[in-house]
């Protein structure tokens, strides 16, 4: 079933900038400190875009008014194994949040999916957008193949995600085949993963018969893993950790009022969330690897993204 709604959901949007939202959810509870500490963290992770095409939305989305927004997700495979390049979005997510239909929606785009990239004229792999020209031209990659508005990004580096595990003392996943990968062995079942355990986790493909959507889903799990730790009265008192394992690790063009805003008044978005995988064929050009989606398939997903976004 290619749409199906999911326990972990909405720890999956809660990850990256909604961890902040979550903290600052939490803030109302605890005192003035953390509210400093939360929002002197999402200030430094703030970091604008300049786009190079005109903007789908004619006026920016009203948060007061609860309108639907849009934020593209990404993973970046760099900040780790002294890796410090720019990088590529190795993980591609967008999200519709509708508050009025309580309703968020998620969905994984493959790393090689094949597209034209906005402002580097030519057509290549999607996640070589954020390569060519950061978070700006993913943005309007994104916007232009998916024919509908992204409001906003998030990402985090893989050294984030590897500190974020450690932050939060670890996180347990389930794993539908053994494998081994960069030393460490995963078997059947539930794992318990530190943070160099769930790099290694989310690296492995090439043994997965389902390729990258299988690593795809090895990924989601350790962002829901973190997220559940976080919302355990136990993660909470580690909030500090976390916002030090994301200060240096994660960017975003939020503002800290703006997560204030999602944090009060969308919070019923995250109560009924459903996730989607776009779905591809693979296919070899110029002896490189690449995924390429059907007409018929792109416009299933643009038709549920616009319905969400009231559009």
């Amino acid at each position: 079933m290619r749409e199906q709604i999911l326990s972990t959901g909405k720890k999956i949007i809660l990850s990256i900038v909604g961890i902040i939202v979550a903290l600052t959810i939490v803030v109302v509870g605890i005192g003035t400190k953390v509210y400093l500490d939360v929002k002197g963290s999402a200030n430094q992770a703030y970091e604008s875009v300049k786009r190079e095409t005109p903007a789908k939305r004619e006026k920016a989305v009203d948060l007061e008014e609860q309108e639907p927004f849009s934020i593209l997700l990404l993973g970046i495979d760099t900040g780790d194994l002294g890796r410090t390049e720019k990088g590529r979005s190795d993980t591609i997510m967008v999200a519709t949040v509708n508050p009025k239909d309580k309703k968020t929606t998620v969905v994984s785009i493959a790393r090689d999916t094949y597209v034209s990239i906005v402002g580097h004229w030519t057509d290549d792999k999607i996640n070589h957008a954020y390569a060519f020209g950061g978070a700006a031209m993913s943005m309007d990659t994104v916007e232009k193949y998916l024919d509908i508005p992204i409001d906003h990004y998030a990402a985090i580096n893989m050294k984030g995600l590897k500190e974020l595990v450690d932050a939060v003392g670890g996180v347990q996943v389930a794993n539908s085949a053994a494998f081994t990968q960069n030393g460490y062995t995963f078997n059947h079942g539930l794992n318990t993963l530190d943070g160099d355990m769930a790099l290694a986790f989310s690296r492995m493909r090439k043994e997965d018969p389902r390729g990258d959507y299988g690593r795809q889903e090895r990924q989601r799990d350790i962002v829901a893993g973190v997220a559940k730790k976080l919302l355990t009265m136990d993660g909470i008192t580690k909030y500090q950790e976390v916002l030090n394992a994301m200060e240096s690790n994660v960017t975003t063009d939020m503002h800290f009022n703006d997560m204030k805003k999602i944090a009060l008044n969308y919070r019923d978005a995250f109560t009924n969330i459903k996730t989607d995988q776009m779905q591809g064929e693979g296919f070899m050009q110029d002896n490189i690897s690449y995924q390429r989606v059907s007409e018929g398939e792109l416009k299933r997903v643009q038709d549920i993204l616009k319905s969400e976004l009231g559009l």
